[in-house]
């Protein structure tokens, strides 16, 4: 393994993506774009229609449940992103689910960190909105790996998350965090309700949605979410 590959491995073990945005001076394809990262778990790109190097656009990174896929996880926010311009990036885990919950940063944080390279390479990304979205074990990651990487994610947002494991944290990012008070899978009293005071006695900027519903994200607690998102571009 070269120094170079040794830093990154380091840095990645600690849950720290590298990649950021770069200057783009061409269009890419639009659509539903597999990146051809790996040939069983892959990373998945949404580019909306209207696209153009010209205007960079807002990217959120989309996390899976556990068991789930990127495609899956991309169902959440593509019915709204042609219409708002959002870049999605929706990688899949190395494994059942994401790293940390096994106990450590590690391999998904490069895969993640690779995904983001090719993406940067190949589309203009608006660096002063990029968020990290997730449901379930991917809204804990999402919030683990956002509150360590809040340089790059001014947002995180978690819908029905379980717990938060970050690394030291980086930056201030914005939280929206949404959760069922009917969710039998994480219930609400042992999860959400003891994750947001925490963050809000850190510090953090917390918008908090409670919906009367089971472990699902509801249509109108995605559009909510968005609009707290792009409503973030020039705060």
């Amino acid at each position: 393994m070269h120094v170079d590959e040794m830093r990154a491995s380091e840095t990645h073990a600690e849950g720290l993506l590298l990649a950021r945005p770069r200057l783009v001076e061409a269009d890419a394809p639009s659509g539903l774009l597999p990146l051809g990262l790996n040939s069983r778990r892959d990373a998945y790109l949404y580019v909306p229609d209207g696209y153009s190097h010209r205007h960079p656009a807002p990217l959120v990174l989309m996390l899976h449940g556990a068991g789930g896929d990127g495609l899956n996880a991309l169902n959440i926010f593509q019915p709204y992103a042609d219409a708002l311009g959002l870049i999605l990036l929706a990688p899949d885990s190395r494994r059942q689910t994401w790293d940390v919950l096994y106990g450590n940063f590690g391999p998904d944080v490069a895969f993640i960190d690779q995904a983001l390279q090719v993406t940067f390479s190949r589309y203009a990304v608006d660096g002063a909105q990029i968020g990290i979205e997730g449901f379930s074990d991917g809204a804990s990651y999402a919030l683990s790996l956002g509150l360590t990487n809040g340089t790059l994610f001014g947002d995180i947002i978690a819908f029905s998350p379980g717990f938060m494991a970050p690394g030291p944290a980086h930056g201030r990012p914005r939280i929206y965090i949404s959760h069922g008070t009917g969710d039998d899978v994480l219930a609400i009293e042992r999860t959400s309700r003891v994750i947001v005071p925490r963050l809000q006695k850190a510090g953090y900027d917390v918008t908090y949605e409670e919906f009367v519903g089971p472990h699902t994200v509801p249509p109108v607690i995605a559009q909510t979410a968005l609009r707290s998102f792009l409503g973030n571009r020039h705060g």
